[in-house]
């Protein structure tokens, strides 16, 4: 199954508020969906930069910046976005979009090992180049830390007994041993969904980093945004959502004054806007079943205080 972007449009419009030139920043390449209707829409003096550490989609990206001069690729984590765009001498930029979680081609690929649907070795890292796959670091975590993350990041009630099977099971290679050992140890299946789905997300999280990354990229990106540029991110499960509104709540709210100043003497800290949040079509969702739990939350960089 190929990629198939969620919120196309409706994130490069807002992203770009009319504009048709400028610099942007596609802080989750993928499979370049964003990013091509995004050059498409802009004019020849634009620079669009783009960020993944997906070795499958670097090789996509590759392609696309070679057929494409506007278009530059960046072998890195979102997390590092301000320390690498000053590495190359861009210090600000007029958008920032992200794709927030796992892409269809790396669910797709069993030798990626994300997904329980089809069985292939047991690893989930987004850069399968580096760090410890799913099976090493499930065989040095101890059972405690394990029930603590498939709570936090799979929301999920049975974490205890599914953190102690895993570890009574011992060495798993597989998916779907790994699947096997949850379902087994599941004591009540969610209708239409399997066993193992929230604990294969809370292992993917926790060995990507994902949630962390999220919190460390958003202030960066805020950093890197010119007044009036635009910040617009998707995600897919409320775990993430929920950082990236509070994060924009915290943002473009005036803080209250506890202090015994006079309210002229009040800081006003607000560096965001809020725009909009938008979820997908009943249309797009019918043509994309992944695109059902997607949110859209957009914000616009305010002027520096006092500037």
């Amino acid at each position: 199954m190929s990629h198939i972007s969620v919120l196309l449009s409706e994130t490069i419009e807002s992203l770009l508020a009319d504009r048709t030139t400028g610099v942007y920043i596609d802080a989750t390449f993928g499979r370049g969906g964003h990013t091509r209707l995004l050059l498409s829409k802009l004019d020849e003096n634009a620079r669009v930069y783009a960020f993944d550490k997906d070795p499958q989609a670097l090789e996509v990206a590759t392609t696309l910046a070679q057929e494409d001069s506007r278009f530059t690729i960046i072998h890195a984590s979102f997390a590092d976005i301000k320390e690498k765009m000053q590495e190359i001498g861009v210090m600000s930029v007029d958008g920032i979009m992200a794709d927030l979680g796992v892409s269809s081609p790396q669910l797709d690929q069993a030798e990626r090992g994300f997904s329980f649907m089809q069985d292939g070795p047991l690893d989930m890292r987004m850069d399968n180049s580096k760090g410890l796959t799913a099976a090493e670091w499930l065989l040095k975590i101890e059972e405690e830390q394990l029930a603590n993350i498939i709570y936090q990041y799979g929301e999920e009630r049975y974490s205890r007994r599914i953190a102690k099977a895993i570890k009574l099971a011992g060495k798993l290679d597989t998916t779907a041993q790994l699947a096997e050992v949850v379902k087994t140890a599941h004591p009540k299946w969610e209708k239409h969904k399997h066993p193992a789905t929230r604990t294969f997300q809370a292992i993917r999280i926790a060995i990507n980093k994902e949630l962390e990354d999220i919190e460390v990229f958003l202030p960066q990106a805020v950093d890197l945004l010119k007044p009036e540029g635009r910040l617009s991110v998707i995600s897919f499960h409320s775990l993430e959502d929920r950082l990236i509104k509070q994060f924009i709540q915290k943002e473009s709210t005036l803080a209250e004054d506890f202090g015994w100043g006079m309210p002229e003497q009040r800081v006003d800290t607000r560096r965001l806007k809020k725009i909009s949040r938008v979820r997908a079509s009943e249309e797009e969702v019918k043509s994309n079943p992944r695109s059902r739990s997607a949110w859209l939350r957009v914000a616009e960089r305010l002027e520096e205080k006092g500037a």
